[in-house]
């Protein structure tokens, strides 16, 4: 299988209140949520090079992380805190010329189709390097992409209302609000994720669920996400990735990442061989799957995203 598409650019958002809400609670316990999260979708722009599909081994990526003590240099070691996140990824049919935005009236129709996405993340090296400009190093090394596009008019059935706000909430600006988008411009899609460890195969175990969210609990609608990258004249181009980031539900247990689920490692799963994880082995597989169900409809699944995780190089430095 290949890459379903050329792809230009990719651009990773922050859309899931959950997982924000759940990160900046270890991190910022008394500010979890920044004051901007609520008004703007958060996104940064990925690299679209190391895009691979799935099946594509993931090889252990060296870098910078924390000094061991106060003092000292900064550690440059093969990643110790690898992740997996679980997203969905939106592909660009029709762009846009550059300096025209895009009304959220009209971004569905810029929108040509989903697939999974798995954006592998070194969380050691990224929380040393993210501040103050964000994801650099940490994530570039790799994002594994399904070989299938489910084309969003295949959706149509799934459809559902969007994330209902909090009237605590502020409204969404007027740029990033549609009625006909806030009542029914979000997905029914259920995603799970599971792992497949190199004992557990060896001794013919079956993959262990991880987690299971959906993507009806964003924050923000596909056409919202759509609307604000364009709002100040960016140009989209046919083939373009915008990701959701990781998709996390209301429950830990339905959080898209191991940072969440191991609360950034401190909380270790127990597997059901006895194996412990913090954080992915080498040897580890994680799969992704995803199913839409409606009463009345055939079940539809979006096939699924995997990858295998293989050591570091050697150092060659």
């Amino acid at each position: 299988m290949f890459l379903p598409i050329a792809i230009g650019n990719y651009t990773d958002f922050y859309a899931s209140l959950h997982h924000a809400r759940r990160v900046g609670e270890l991190f910022r316990p008394d500010n979890p949520l920044l004051p901007n999260y609520k008004h703007i979708p958060i996104g940064y722009h990925g690299r679209a090079s190391s895009i691979v599909t799935s099946g594509t081994e993931i090889r252990r990526p060296w870098g910078q992380s924390r000094p061991l003590s106060e003092g000292a240099p900064p550690n440059f070691a093969p990643s110790a805190a690898l992740d997996y996140e679980v997203e969905l990824a939106f592909i660009v049919g029709q762009g846009n010329a550059l300096g025209e935005p895009i009304p959220v009236v009209e971004a569905s129709e810029h929108i040509f189709g989903v697939a999974l996405l798995n954006d592998w993340s070194a969380r050691d090296i990224q929380s040393w390097e993210y501040q103050p400009l964000g994801p650099f190093l940490g994530k570039s090394f790799a994002t594994s992409i399904s070989p299938w596009i489910t084309p969003l008019a295949a959706l149509e059935p799934f459809r559902v209302p969007a994330l209902a706000r909090s009237t605590a909430d502020p409204n969404p600006l007027p740029y990033l609000h549609d009625d006909s988008d806030q009542r029914g411009g979000a997905l029914d899609i259920r995603i799970a994720a599971s792992l497949n460890t190199e004992a557990s195969r060896t001794s013919g175990s079956q993959p262990v669920p991880l987690s299971a969210a959906n993507t009806r609990d964003l924050y923000w609608t596909p056409a919202q996400l759509v609307a604000h990258h364009t709002s100040n004249g960016c140009n989209l181009q046919s083939g373009d990735i915008l990701a959701t980031g990781t998709i996390s539900g209301t429950e830990r247990e339905s959080a898209g990442c191991l940072l969440e689920l191991t609360r950034n490692g401190a909380e270790p799963i127990r597997l059901p061989n006895g194996e412990r994880r913090s954080w992915l082995h080498d040897g580890d597989r994680i799969t992704l799957t995803a199913r839409c169900e409606r009463d009345g409809l055939s079940p539809l699944q979006l096939g699924y995203c995997t990858g295998l995780v293989r050591p570091a190089n050697l150092a060659t430095w």
